[in-house]
Order: structure tokens, then C-alpha cells, then sequence
């Protein structure tokens, strides 16, 4: 017998960071995008639906659906189709396929632990938001210019100085539950930031700026950060319930309501269908032990 269209649901978009701290974005077809956000001691609960579909393409403040509602697997760090995949990056800073772009831009150099310090830009106007969704534990601004020439200025501090533009997120998360002081952070950041400046070949229309570190310990919150063994893996038709602990770039720490400190990473959440849970509901979803080490196979961040 023939079924009727399935009902429109909202559809998680995973995590965002803006001035007043980490939200979830969720988006329904007829009802739009709202925001829902990720306070520590906030109760969080929920059951994933049936399956996990591609969020579609984001500019700006315009969304577009996915024309396909294609099926995204469960443990994939992004949540797109490989055809809103490719149509994000053929328009996109990060893809350098945007180029067109006339807002000026930063450069910052981002410290998330030891001799692990990338260079990277993001629009000014962002007020350092990208270090937040990226977790840098510090950070400080080089310069700031057009585009081009910042683009040109992360290419000249990688290749002079071998800085990178990204390392593998497992190496970030064991930092994270032990960081250094401040102070030894800023030393690095320092140092960097002096032989950063007295390069030759940076762009004249990239203003330089002096030294001011940045440390996120507050905004995460570092000291209600603990070792969490366990990454939550979503599966269709399991429930997470616990308490948020903090949340730190796209992870959200969180204590299990069986007392486990577990870690959910909201990148392999956007995409999921979710239904509200009781607070005191177990966690069925499962768990797997963490990698721990810097080459772990996890995305780039």
C-alpha cells in the first residue's frame, strides 16, 4: 500500500559558537532554525532517529536543504553528502574557492598544546569565534588585511617556519584534560608570534598587530574538564542522558547519568533526527574507548 510523504522533523546541526557561548542548531524544513544553548550543568537527553541524513549547504544566513534527504553514515565526522559536499567548496574561504570575499580578514596563531601551534585566518567580524569551534586553548592575532593577503601570510608562516594549518583532533582532546599554565602557553605563542613578525615576504596590505594572548580556560570551562575514556558512537534508536560538564570546540563533556565522564562530539551528531528522553533514561548509545594518541584517525580540525 502506498505511504504518504514522512513527516518534516527537526534535524540537529550540530554546534555553534557566537558571543553568548555554544548552542545546538536545529532546522526544520517549514519552521526554520533555532538555537538551544549548551550551559554547563544543563541536562541533556535525548533517542537518535532512524537515520542520520545530510543538513545541506550553509552561506551565511541562507540554508539549502539537501535535494536528495541523502542517508549520511553514523560515523562520519561531517554530516554532508559527497554532492552538498562539493557544492559547499566551490564557494568557500577554506576551499580557496572563494576569493571574492571583501571583509577583512585575521591571522591568528592557535596553541593547543605543546608543539602543537597551527596558523590559520577567519573573518574578522567573527570576534574569534573560529578559535572557540576549533578549541584552541590560546591564541593570538598576527595581523589582519584582505583576504588574499592573509591567505598569502598562513602560506608564507607554513612554509618559512613549518607551521601547520591543522592537526589531528585526538591530539587536542588529551591536552585538554591536562593543559599547561597559561603562562607556559603564552611563552609559546610568544615566541612564535616575534619570529612570525620579522619574516620577510608577508603582504605590506596585511596590518601587523602586537603580541596579546587569548586564553579560552573560562569560555570552554577548563577546570570542569575530566578525563573522559569513553566517545559516545551514534547509532539509530539510542539515547544519551547526562549532564553537560563543559563543552570545548565541537565536544561536549558530559557526566552519564550512570556517572560516566563520556564525550560527544557534536560533528557526528548534526545530522541526527533527535527525540527528547527522560533526564534520568540510561544511555544505551555505545561507547568506544578513546584514541589517545596525536596520529589517531580522527578529522582534521
Amino acid at each position: 500500500m502506498p505511504q504518504g510523504p514522512r513527516p518534516a522533523r527537526w534535524q540537529c546541526a550540530g554546534a555553534r559558537w557566537g558571543r553568548g557561548g555554544p548552542v545546538l542548531v536545529w532546522r526544520h524544513p517549514a519552521q526554520g532554525e533555532r538555537l538551544s544553548p549548551l550551559a554547563p550543568d544543563r541536562p541533556l537527553s535525548f533517542t537518535t532517529g532512524p537515520r542520520r541524513e545530510c543538513v545541506g549547504v550553509r552561506r551565511g544566513t541562507r540554508h539549502t536543504p539537501c535535494p536528495a534527504v541523502a542517508e549520511v553514515p553514523a560515523s562520519a565526522v561531517s554530516a554532508q553528502c559527497p554532492d552538498c559536499a562539493r557544492l559547499d567548496r566551490s564557494y568557500s574561504v577554506a576551499a580557496d574557492t572563494r576569493t571574492d570575499d571583501p571583509r577583512p580578514y585575521d591571522v591568528y596563531l592557535a596553541w593547543f598544546g605543546p608543539e602543537l601551534v597551527k596558523v590559520g585566518i577567519t573573518a574578522a567580524e567573527r570576534e574569534g569565534a573560529r578559535l572557540l569551534e576549533q578549541a584552541a586553548l590560546s591564541s593570538c592575532l598576527l595581523g589582519r588585511g584582505p583576504l588574499m593577503a592573509a591567505r598569502r601570510a598562513e602560506a608564507v608562516l607554513g612554509a618559512a617556519l613549518g607551521v601547520p594549518d591543522r592537526f589531528p583532533y585526538a591530539a587536542k582532546r588529551t591536552v585538554r584534560e591536562a593543559p599547561p599554565p597559561a603562562e607556559r602557553r603564552a611563552a609559546d605563542l610568544a615566541a612564535l608570534h616575534q619570529r612570525a613578525r620579522g619574516l620577510g615576504g608577508l603582504p605590506e596590505s596585511l596590518a601587523l598587530a602586537p603580541f596579546e594572548p587569548v586564553h579560552h580556560d573560562t569560555a570552554f570551562p577548563l577546570d570542569r574538564v575530566r578525563p573522559a575514556p569513553g566517545l559516545i558512537q551514534l547509532v539509530p534508536e539510542a539515547t544519551v542522558a547526562g549532564r553537560v560538564d563543559a563543552v570545548a570546540g565541537p565536544d561536549i563533556h558530559l557526566t552519564s547519568t550512570d556517572g560516566r565522564a563520556l564525550l560527544l562530539d557534536t560533528r557526528r551528531l548534526a545530522g541526527w533526527p533527535l527525540a527528547a528522553a527522560a533526564p534520568d533514561a540510561p544511555t544505551t548509545a555505545p561507547v568506544e574507548r578513546r584514541e589517545r594518541a596525536a596520529q589517531a584517525p580522527e578529522g582534521l580540525f
